[in-house]
């Protein structure tokens, strides 16, 4: 498995995790409203309820985010080696090695730290459309565009 396929393996998994982990939270939510008994103070239990459907409602709100993302992600073909970056782009700089494809974290592969980004982040927007040899300003630092597959 190339760098890239093993990237976009780890963002997937990343993002599958993501997804069962607010599942889990909208169970408990839901549960916990189940649970929830009127008693005489009955303004404590409407807000209560009240909450914990806001937070439910948050928590769909993340689990649709996080699902189109993976959608998007599944949608990136990983055998195409790009000379432009665009998204599912690998990138190597002199400052950072960069994955364009969703926002996923960082990750250790072949002792060299990739940074899986997504196109419309700051960082991504200023890779989008570069080739190897440009170079771009970004927080204080210049980088230089290394590699790209």
């Amino acid at each position: 498995m190339n760098i890239k396929e093993e990237l976009h393996r780890l963002c997937v998994s990343a993002l599958k995790q993501k997804v069962a982990e607010i599942e889990s939270v909208i169970a408990e939510r839901r549960e916990a409203i189940a649970g929830e008994t009127k008693s005489s103070m009955g303004d404590k239990y409407e807000t209560t309820r009240e909450m914990l459907q806001q937070d439910i409602n948050m928590s769909l709100d993340r689990l649709n985010k996080v699902n189109a993302e993976l959608e998007a992600l599944l949608h990136i073909n990983t055998e195409i080696n790009h000379t432009t970056v665009n998204n599912g782009s690998v990138v190597t700089t002199n400052n950072g090695n960069y994955f364009l494809a969703v926002s996923a974290g960082k990750f250790l592969l072949e002792g060299q730290y990739y940074y899986a980004i997504s196109g419309s982040s700051p960082i991504g927007t200023l890779l989008k459309g570069k080739q190897k040899g440009d170079s771009f300003h970004f927080n204080n630092k210049d980088y230089i565009v290394k590699d790209i597959i």
